[in-house]
């Protein structure tokens, strides 16, 4: 056994003997939850921590531990844990009564606010997560075209049953899939030539989010574009993550405008959400006036307390400003730390964009998510325990997702504890 098999065994250890409450809670939950939770990307080893409790941008175990929440619900936690527009503007719908089973004039502000932040969305629908939006949005490029086939890339989630990574495949909604390579345009290029005719959509997300934060190259996005014009065929950006990273998201930053984008996580607040929308002519299959035939059901796509929590955020607390500030401070982290891995002569590097980034075991460059694929993740588990160890919450996986309540000094605080841990790490052999 190396000196890094060691240190991790060691830091499993620490964790588990401080935690006898969340463990103890772990064992009671796999009696009646399979692998005791329901949102799998929770758990690790030795067990995950409960939260009893949130306290400004801390949460707070059950064993009394408190940690600075870096991981932002995995970006659904923009706004905080609780910000208090949010729960102003919820505390008034509850007052006004959240079931009623029909429509409700907050859901035309909540849909008029989207259309005008997103270039590409001129009509919106709302649904109960991104992974239906997805699905959705999939469904009504298939009907509006008359094609049947999907492409989609290696790699890339979309949603609980749109995941295309290794041990996806059983999760995944049986479409027509053609594959290709991210940020490989070339693989597009003989993908459509192969299939083009029969091709429905594209979709992309601009930044590879759940395989590691690799952001899109503006080539490649922008060689989608043209592409999809030729063959007739609808580009879907899945904005579910990268729409914080602009006021009009990842598209406006880009500038360029897919013919449908879907949205979810930090939308309502934190609360549950989801939507897609697009062109008017693409959107208009919901419409019987326009002798659309296409129904589109869920019982809380219209749920009175997600509209309220999105108008707050979108009108109220979600301005130009915060945005920029809150991208800029995870631009100037990860800067940082890719400056702590290297100084410390560490194979380790950080990608992503703005608020969102991810931690690799890899000297980098990753450009695409196979540069990653097979590295090993003995260094990146050690780091997630040190961190915990310190009162910082990241993914497991590395991943990070800024809260606007996340300050620069909590940031520079982070930054010291990593330098440390990397100067002890760099004396570990593999």
């Amino acid at each position: 056994m190396t000196s890094l098999d060691l240190a991790v065994n060691e830091a499993r250890e620490r964790y588990r003997t401080a935690r006898p409450e969340s463990a103890r809670l772990d064992v009671e939950a796999k009696t009646v939850m399979p692998g005791g939770n329901t949102r799998s990307v929770l758990d690790f080893d030795p067990f995950p921590f409960r939260v009893a409790s949130v306290d400004g941008p801390y949460l707070v175990d059950v064993d009394g531990h408190r940690y600075l929440d870096l991981l932002g619900n995995y970006s659904a936690g923009l706004l905080g844990h609780s910000p208090i527009e949010v729960r102003r503007a919820v505390s008034s719908a509850l007052e006004r009564g959240w079931s009623s089973g029909a429509m409700r004039p907050s859901e035309i502000e909540f849909a008029r606010l989207v259309c005008m932040r997103f270039p590409s969305i001129e009509q919106v629908r709302f649904t109960s997560s991104g992974t239906e939006a997805n699905l959705m949005a999939i469904a009504t490029a298939k009907h509006a075209t008359g094609r049947s086939s999907v492409l989609a890339f290696h790699h890339a989630y979309h949603g609980g049953v749109l995941y295309f990574g290794e041990g996806g495949r059983p999760l995944l909604v049986p479409h027509d899939w053609v594959m290709a390579r991210y940020n490989d345009l070339p693989s597009v290029e003989a993908a459509f030539e192969a299939r083009g005719d029969d091709i429905a959509c594209v979709i992309v997300e601009p930044m590879l989010a759940a395989s590691g934060c690799i952001p899109g190259k503006p080539e490649f996005l922008a060689g989608l574009r043209s592409i999809t014009m030729s063959a007739g065929s609808v580009l879907v950006f899945d904005e579910v993550m990268t729409s914080r990273l602009s006021p009009g998201g990842a598209q406006e930053a880009l500038g360029i405008t897919p013919d449908m984008t879907t949205l979810g996580k930090y939308l309502a607040g934190g609360l549950t959400i989801g939507a897609f929308g697009g062109k008017r002519e693409l959107m208009s299959v919901f419409d019987p006036d326009s002798g659309g035939t296409l129904t589109h059901g869920g019982t809380f796509n219209n749920n009175e307390i997600s509209a309220a929590a999105g108008i707050a955020a979108l009108a109220e607390m979600l301005t130009p400003g915060v945005i920029e500030t809150v991208n800029n401070r995870g631009d100037r982290l990860r800067e940082a730390l890719n400056s702590v891995f290297d100084s410390a002569g560490l194979p380790m590097c950080v990608t992503g964009l703005g608020s969102l980034m991810t931690v690799h075991v890899s000297g980098g460059p990753v450009q695409f998510p196979e540069d990653i694929v097979g590295s090993d993740d003995r260094l990146k588990e050690l780091l997630f325990l040190e961190m915990l160890e310190r009162g910082f919450y990241m993914a497991r996986r590395g991943f990070m997702a800024l809260s606007i309540d996340v300050t620069d000094e909590d940031l520079d605080s982070l930054v010291a504890v990593v330098s440390e841990w990397a100067d002890r790490a760099r004396g570990l052999s593999g």
